[in-house]
C-alpha cells in the first residue's frame, strides 16, 4: 500500500517552499514583461541620474534633441481620425519628415528663409524615432506629428543637435497652439554632441503636465551646415516616477500617395512663419544697394503718352549700326566677343558692391596687386612738416625751458631702423659737432637715454635715469652753442641753409649712441615663471633695451584726385568680372540729348509737356556712325496728368551715303538740306550742294530711327521645359500669378513642356491657377532642353509675338514684361538679360551672389526672327545641355540682329539642388 511521503516532505519542506516562491516569481516577472516589454529604461543623462528617452513623433514645428530608444508600438493613422486607446502592438510610431536640401547656414532662422519652406520640401518621408542622423550636409529638417503620453503626469523634454534646432509643443492637438519649448542655439554657432542635453540652459524644459487621454501636436526644426557630425534627437523624462519613452505618436498624414504639390495637409504654425515680421528689417539691413526702391521698378504703372503726340517730333533716319556682324563668319562660340554692353543713366545700382569683399575685379588692378599694395598708387602722400620733434639725450648745461618735455621711455614708440638710415647719419654728425663745441653729448646720452650707471663729471646736475628730452629747434639766433652746432651740421647735410634741420621721424635712442664706445648690450629676457606678471598685467614693466616698436604716423595726410572708375570700363562684354554693374552714362550727355528732344516735343505739341523726372536712359555706343538712346521720361501733360514716355532716338554723328541719311516713312529717299535744321541753325541758311558720299555733320542730328519702335502690347510667351521639379513648377506658377495680379497685364502666356513628370499634375495646377493663358505640352522620353524649347516655340501661331526662352528657377521683377518688350524689336533687336545667380543660402531679400555674365539661356526674340535663324539646335544638343545658348547666339548675330545685354534689377536665379533633376539616378547609400 502506497503511503503519502509525509516524512520526506517534512524533511524537504524548506526546499519545496523555495520552489513555490520561485515559481510565483517567474510568473509575476512574465506578466510584468508582457505589460511593458517595449519599455527600456537604460537611458541616463545629467548628474541626477535622470533617464532621458527619445520618442518618435510627427511633423512638429520644433525638435527636442535627445537620444531615441525603441518605443512602445504606435499606430500610423491619417489626420482626422481619433487616436485609439489601445493601439495594436504590431505597429511602430512614425512622424512626418520633410527635408530641404542644398541650403547653407546653420541656424533655424536660415531654414525659414528657404523659398520652399515649409510647404514644398525636396523630400517627404517618415521617421520612426526622434533621433535622426542622415550623414549629409547643408540641409534642413522639419519633423512634425502627434504624441500620446502613456499616463497622466509631469514630463520634461530635452533636445540636442548639430547645429541649431528647436522643439515646439502644443497644449493640445491643434498646431496653432504650438509654442517653443526647448532649443539649441539661435545664432548658428551653437551645437552639441550626440546625447549632450545639458550644454545649454535652453536645452531642457520645465515640467509639462500631460494627460494620457489626449494627443499633443509637436514640431521639430533642425538646420545643418557643411561641418560637423549632423544629428538631432529629442529626449523625455517622467519627473515623478521612473523615466519612460514618449509613446503613441501619430503621423499627421500618410504622404506616400500624395503629389508633391498637395500641401493642404501640412500644418501651418508659428514655427514656420515666425520670419514674416522680420523680413523688412532683414532687407533694410542687407548691404545690396539694389534692394532700395528705384523708379524703374514701378514705372510701368504710369499711363503711357498718346502715341499720336510723338509722330513727326524728330526727322526720320535709317538705323544701321556699324557693329552689326551680319553675314560675317564667326567661329564656334565666338559670338560672345561681338556682344556689347549698354550705358545706363541714372545709376541703377546693379554693381554688387556688397560682394567686392571677395572679388575686386571692378578695378583694373589684379587681385594679387591689390592684395600686396592696395590702392596706394592713387594716393600722393603729403610732405611731412618741419616742426616734428627730434629725440636725443638732454645735455648738461643746456637750456631746459618750456620747449623741453620729459617723457618716460616706457611711453615711446620707436620706428623700424630700416626707415631711418639717412636720419641716423645726420644725427651722428650733429653729435660729433656738438662734442667739438665742448659738450660731451655722448656720455650724457648713455646716462640719460639708456639709464646706465656711469657717473658724469659735471657738477650741479643730477643723473636722471630712464628719461628722454624732446627739444625743438627754432630758426632764431641763439647763444647756445648746441643750436649753432645743429645748424652747421644741418647745412653740411644738404638741408636748407636758413632753416633748422628737417626731422621727419623719431629716432631710437640706441641709434643715437650707436657710434659711441662701450655699447650696452641687452641681456636675454628670462622666460616668465609661473606666478609672475602676465602680459595682461597693469603694472609697469621696464621695456626691453633692444626691442623697437613700429611707429605709426597718425598725422600723415595725402592728396588724391577724383577717380571715376566707370570711365575706365569698356562696353565690351567683360566675361571675367561678375560683380560690376551696368555701365554708367555721363549726366552732361543725357542733359544735352534730352534738352533737344524736349524742345522738339513741345514745338510739335504746343508746349504742353513739362519734364518731371528722368527715369531711365540707355545708350548703345557707335562712335563710327551714331549713338542709339532709349529715353524714359516722366512728363506732366497740361499741368494736370502724369504720363510716361519711352522711345528710341538716334544721335547721328556721321553721314554715310545720301540715301542712307534721311528717308520718309514710306521708304522713298527725301532730299533734305545739307545742313539740318536744328535749334542752333537759323532758317535763313541756304542749302548747299551735298556730295554723294558722306561727311561729318556740323552738329549731330537727333532723329527718329526707322523700324526701331517697340510694341507696347505685344504678346510674350514664356517657354519652360521641366521634369520632376514639382516645387519649382509650383513656384513658377505662383510667380506668374503674382505678375498678373500686380501688373494687370493679360498679354503673356506660359508654355510648359513636361517630360513625364511624376511628382505633380502640372496641367491641373495650371488649370487651377489664375494665369491669363497657358499651354501644357507633354512629351515622352528623357529630358532635352533644346527639344523642349523648340516644341514650345512651335506651338506659337503668331509669328509677330515675342518668345522668351526661360528657366524654371527664376525670380522675376514686376517690370519684366515691359523690359522684354522694350528690348525686343522685330528684325532688329533680341534681348539677353543678365541674371544674378544667388549663392547657397541667399534669397531675393538677401542677394549674395554674382552676375551670370557668361550665360545666354534667358533669351527674348520675336518668333519670326527665331524661325529665320533656324530655331534650337536639337540634333547636336539632343542628349545634353550646356552650350546650346552660345550656339544660338552665334546664329542670331550672323543674321544681323543686335543682342541687347543689360543687368536687370532684382532679376535672380535661385540656388537649387541638382539632386533628382532631369535624368539623374539616385544611388542608395550604404546602411550605417
Amino acid at each position: 500500500m502506497l503511503r503519502f511521503p509525509l516524512k520526506k516532505i517534512r524533511k524537504q519542506f524548506k526546499l519545496l517552499l523555495l520552489l513555490v516562491l520561485l515559481t510565483f516569481a517567474v510568473w509575476f516577472t512574465y506578466l510584468h514583461i508582457n505589460q511593458g516589454k517595449a519599455i527600456k529604461l537604460h537611458f541616463n543623462y545629467g548628474k541626477g541620474r535622470k533617464h532621458v528617452v527619445r520618442a518618435s513623433g510627427e511633423s512638429t514645428r520644433e525638435e527636442t534633441p535627445g537620444k531615441t530608444q525603441d518605443t512602445l508600438a504606435r499606430l500610423y493613422r491619417p489626420a482626422g481620425l481619433g487616436a485609439p486607446r489601445n493601439p495594436p502592438w504590431r505597429f511602430k510610431g512614425q512622424a512626418n519628415l520633410h527635408v530641404f536640401e542644398d541650403w547653407c547656414g546653420s541656424s533655424v532662422s536660415q531654414l525659414r528663409k528657404n523659398l520652399h519652406f515649409p510647404l514644398f520640401p525636396h523630400t517627404r518621408t517618415v521617421v520612426k524615432k526622434l533621433a535622426v542622423a542622415p550623414k549629409w550636409k547643408n540641409y534642413g529638417l522639419r519633423i512634425f506629428g502627434y504624441i500620446h503620453p502613456y499616463k497622466d503626469g509631469d514630463f520634461q523634454f530635452a533636445v540636442a543637435s548639430d547645429d541649431n534646432s528647436e522643439f515646439w509643443l502644443s497644449s493640445d492637438e491643434s498646431p496653432l497652439n504650438a509654442r517653443l519649448l526647448v532649443y539649441v542655439g539661435q545664432l548658428g554657432s551653437e551645437w552639441t554632441a550626440p546625447g549632450e542635453f545639458t550644454k545649454f540652459r535652453s536645452q531642457a524644459s520645465k515640467s509639462v503636465h500631460l494627460i494620457a487621454s489626449r494627443r499633443y501636436y509637436f514640431e521639430i526644426l533642425h538646420k545643418q551646415d557643411d561641418k560637423g557630425s549632423d544629428h538631432v534627437e529629442v529626449g523625455v523624462s517622467h519627473i515623478i516616477a521612473h523615466f519612460i519613452p514618449l509613446s503613441s505618436p501619430l503621423c499627421v498624414k500618410d504622404e506616400s500617395s500624395l503629389k508633391m504639390n498637395s500641401v493642404d495637409h501640412i500644418p501651418q504654425t508659428l514655427a514656420s512663419h515666425s520670419r514674416v515680421s522680420g523680413e523688412a528689417e532683414t532687407s533694410s539691413r542687407h548691404g545690396a544697394d539694389m534692394l532700395k526702391p528705384d523708379p524703374r521698378d514701378t514705372f510701368f504703372k504710369t499711363p503711357m503718352i498718346d502715341p499720336s503726340r510723338l509722330e513727326n517730333v524728330l526727322p526720320s533716319c535709317l538705323y544701321s549700326p556699324t557693329y552689326v556682324v551680319k553675314d560675317f563668319p564667326i567661329a564656334r562660340y565666338q559670338g560672345l566677343q561681338f556682344v556689347y554692353l549698354s550705358f545706363v543713366y541714372p545709376n541703377d545700382f546693379t554693381r554688387l558692391t556688397h560682394m567686392e569683399r571677395e572679388n575686386k575685379c571692378f578695378y583694373r588692378e589684379s587681385p594679387i596687386y591689390l592684395e600686396k599694395f592696395g590702392f596706394y598708387k592713387y594716393m600722393k602722400m603729403d610732405e611731412e612738416e618741419d616742426d616734428r620733434p627730434f629725440f636725443f639725450p638732454n645735455p648738461d648745461g643746456g637750456r631746459s625751458d618750456d620747449r623741453s618735455l620729459k617723457l618716460s621711455r616706457s611711453t615711446l614708440l620707436f620706428p623700424q631702423k630700416s626707415s631711418l638710415v639717412a636720419l641716423t647719419s645726420r644725427a651722428k654728425q650733429i653729435l660729433t659737432n656738438s662734442a667739438h663745441a665742448g659738450r660731451s653729448i655722448s656720455d650724457r646720452s648713455r646716462n640719460n637715454g639708456h639709464g646706465n650707471t656711469h657717473p658724469t663729471n659735471n657738477k650741479g646736475h643730477k643723473k636722471e635715469d630712464n628719461k628722454i628730452y624732446i627739444t625743438r629747434v627754432f630758426p632764431s639766433s641763439s647763444n647756445s652753442s648746441r643750436t649753432s652746432a645743429v645748424r652747421q651740421a644741418s647745412s653740411r647735410a644738404n638741408a636748407l641753409p636758413t632753416e633748422p634741420p628737417r626731422i621727419t621721424s623719431y629716432l631710437r635712442t640706441s641709434e643715437i649712441t650707436e657710434s659711441q664706445p662701450q655699447p650696452v648690450e641687452a641681456e636675454p629676457e628670462p622666460e616668465e615663471e609661473e606666478g609672475g606678471l602676465s602680459e595682461y598685467s597693469y603694472e609697469e614693466v621696464e621695456p626691453r633695451p633692444g626691442w623697437a616698436e613700429e611707429a605709426i604716423n597718425w598725422q600723415r595726410t595725402f592728396s588724391v584726385n577724383s577717380m571715376d572708375f566707370e570711365t575706365l570700363r569698356s562696353d565690351w562684354n567683360d566675361l571675367r568680372c561678375n560683380v560690376s554693374g551696368n555701365l554708367q552714362l555721363h549726366e552732361s550727355e543725357v542733359v544735352d540729348v534730352l534738352a533737344q528732344y524736349m524742345e522738339k516735343l513741345n514745338e510739335r505739341n504746343g508746349g504742353i509737356y513739362t519734364l518731371l523726372r528722368i527715369i531711365n536712359v540707355e545708350k548703345r555706343r557707335d562712335s563710327a556712325r551714331g549713338n542709339r538712346y532709349l529715353i524714359e521720361l516722366e512728363l506732366m501733360e497740361r499741368g494736370r496728368s502724369v504720363v510716361r514716355l519711352s522711345e528710341y532716338v538716334y544721335l547721328l554723328l556721321h553721314r554715310g551715303r545720301l540715301e542712307d541719311s534721311l528717308e520718309t516713312s514710306d521708304g522713298v529717299t527725301a532730299s533734305p538740306p545739307s545742313v539740318p535744321q536744328t535749334p542752333s541753325a537759323p532758317s535763313s541758311v541756304q542749302p548747299r550742294a551735298t556730295p554723294q558720299w558722306g561727311t561729318v555733320y556740323a552738329k549731330p542730328l537727333l532723329c527718329q530711327p526707322v523700324m526701331l519702335q517697340w510694341k507696347r502690347d505685344v504678346m510674350v510667351h514664356f517657354v519652360v521645359p521641366v521634369k520632376n521639379q514639382a516645387r519649382w513648377v509650383q513656384q513658377f506658377i505662383s510667380d506668374m500669378e503674382l505678375l498678373h495680379r500686380e501688373t494687370k497685364d493679360d498679354n503673356f502666356n506660359i508654355i510648359i513642356v513636361d517630360f513625364q513628370s511624376e511628382d505633380m499634375d502640372i496641367e491641373q495646377a495650371l488649370r487651377e491657377s489664375s494665369v491669363p493663358r497657358y499651354d501644357y505640352l507633354r512629351r515622352e522620353g528623357n529630358f532635352e532642353r533644346s527639344a523642349g524649347l523648340q516644341i514650345g516655340v512651335d506651338t506659337i501661331e503668331d509669328s509677330h509675338s515675342i518668345v522668351f526662352l526661360c528657366d524654371l528657377h527664376i525670380h522675376f521683377p514686376l517690370n519684366i514684361l515691359e523690359s522684354i518688350r522694350k528690348h525686343c524689336v522685330e528684325g532688329r533687336l533680341a534681348f539677353a538679360p543678365i541674371v544674378m545667380r544667388l549663392g547657397c543660402g541667399s534669397s531675393p531679400q538677401e542677394p549674395d551672389g554674382y552676375w551670370e555674365v557668361n550665360g545666354f539661356g534667358l533669351f527674348g526674340i520675336y518668333k519670326s526672327d527665331f524661325d529665320k535663324i533656324g530655331g534650337m539646335n536639337t540634333e547636336e544638343f539632343k542628349d545634353r545641355w550646356g552650350g546650346e545658348d552660345w550656339e544660338l547666339l552665334d546664329r542670331v548675330l550672323q543674321n544681323g540682329l543686335e543682342v541687347e545685354r543689360l543687368r536687370l534689377r532684382n532679376f535672380f536665379h535661385y540656388y537649387h539642388s541638382k539632386r533628382g533633376m532631369w535624368n539623374s539616378q539616385t544611388k542608395k547609400s550604404p546602411k550605417g
